[in-house]
């Protein structure tokens, strides 16, 4: 089998983000954005394809990359030749690890579909449901209305709840605002009036994506180790570790990442080897499943859990290849109050048949397990709405 030809579908998709001059997206009205899917053509007629864009975190990759990069290097090879394939694009100073993450898990999909076997299963199936938390949107309004959310969260069934509280935003208007001076004390407020409202029944973390000094982080923690929360995510800038190592030895709560640092599971492979958090973190935009699953392996080799970042059809493969001791949790959302137009998050969005996430009543995230990674498209949306002919 050869790989005949790479294309780059591209799509409209309404969305309510916008980004900001900050760093950090905020909530708007509804427009156009743009969805990709990497589709891998081959001679047998087998195909794999992969998301990104404006509906997930992912990467969708450019025309120009693809045209300049991927198919120079990729047509004519043989897809199953995965490590392979990996390993030229890693040496390519063209390809950013988003990039080979993309082209990687498209070709997880291609050889799931060729082996009628979800991508789970080939990687050696371990489960097919995990625990979800609901994950907040950030920026959302008083400490009650993230109590309320909680408390709608826990009613529909989920057992753990993930805080983003005021992130470059003033806690009071909302509007957008440089991360640094951060809100330590308004984030608190939240925490707490999260913690009084579900605390005893489920569990609880905080993600303030990086915006903290040390000091703010220390105060933090401290802070949520007394309202009983698990993790501690991301709360200061991953260009350092050494902070890092310094916040986790001082703080009992597990501190949580490398969120978004560079390097895939060599860097990650780093801040274990330095004690910088004591839970670790990765998706497949760190070079695809191929570094995720080595990332997960690794940290299960020294007993420490891997928390996968966000939902996704990619991550789902890693989690359901491994076990709760390593893996706990899948992320679920991001989330808003019920009365926001966003605030659904249970509709399947218009360009799948089928969620990649749905949860059962008791909290927990069904697994895709049909061949590939799970795309169930809606091929007559997709072409309807198409951006290049």
């Amino acid at each position: 089998m050869k790989i005949t030809d790479i294309e780059l579908i591209r799509f409209r998709l309404p969305t309510r983000s916008h980004g900001t001059k900050w760093g950090y997206g905020s909530d708007g009205e509804q427009h156009d954005g743009v969805q990709t899917i990497t589709r891998i053509v081959t001679d047998d007629g087998v195909e794999g394809f992969t998301t990104g864009g404006v509906h997930s975190y992912f990467y969708g990759p450019s025309p120009d990359e693809i045209t300049r990069l991927v198919k120079p290097l990729l047509v004519g090879q043989d897809p199953l030749d995965r490590e392979l394939l990996w390993q030229w694009m890693k040496g390519n100073r063209g390809f950013s690890e988003a990039l080979i993450g993309n082209i990687d898990s498209a070709l997880w999909d291609l050889a799931g579909r060729a082996a009628g076997q979800s991508v789970a299963q080939l990687l050696g199936k371990a489960r097919g449901k995990v625990r979800a938390y609901a994950s907040t949107a950030p920026n959302l309004g008083s400490p009650e209305v993230y109590a309320q959310l909680a408390r709608d969260c826990q009613d529909r069934g989920y057992t753990a709840f993930k805080v983003h509280a005021y992130i470059y935003a003033d806690p009071k208007t909302l509007e957008p605002m440089p991360g640094k001076p951060a809100s330590p004390q308004a984030d608190v407020e939240v925490c707490e009036a999260v913690a009084d409202a579900v605390g005893d029944s489920m569990t609880l973390m905080l993600d303030p994506w990086g915006i903290y000094s040390y000091q703010e982080s220390l105060y933090v923690g401290r802070e949520i180790e007394r309202l009983g929360y698990y993790f501690f995510e991301h709360p200061m800038d991953e260009k350092a570790v050494e902070p890092y190592r310094r916040l986790s030895s001082e703080l009992e709560i597990a501190v949580c990442g490398p969120e978004l640092a560079a390097g895939m599971h060599y860097s990650r492979a780093e801040w274990l080897a330095q004690q910088a958090t004591d839970i670790g973190r990765i998706d497949i935009n760190f070079g695809g499943i191929t570094a995720c699953r080595r990332a997960v392996d690794m940290y299960e080799s020294f007993g420490m859990p891997c928390e996968m970042h966000v939902g996704g059809f990619g991550n789902a493969a890693i989690l359901g290849a491994t076990t709760q001791e390593t893996c706990e949790f899948f992320e679920r959302g991001l989330l808003y109050p019920l009365d926001h137009p966003m605030g659904d998050y249970d509709r399947t969005p218009v360009y799948l048949n089928e969620p990649c996430d749905p949860m059962d009543d008791e909290g927990n995230v069904i697994l895709p397990s049909s061949p590939g990674l799970g795309y169930d498209f809606n091929w007559d949306y997709i072409e309807g709405n198409r951006l290049d002919g």
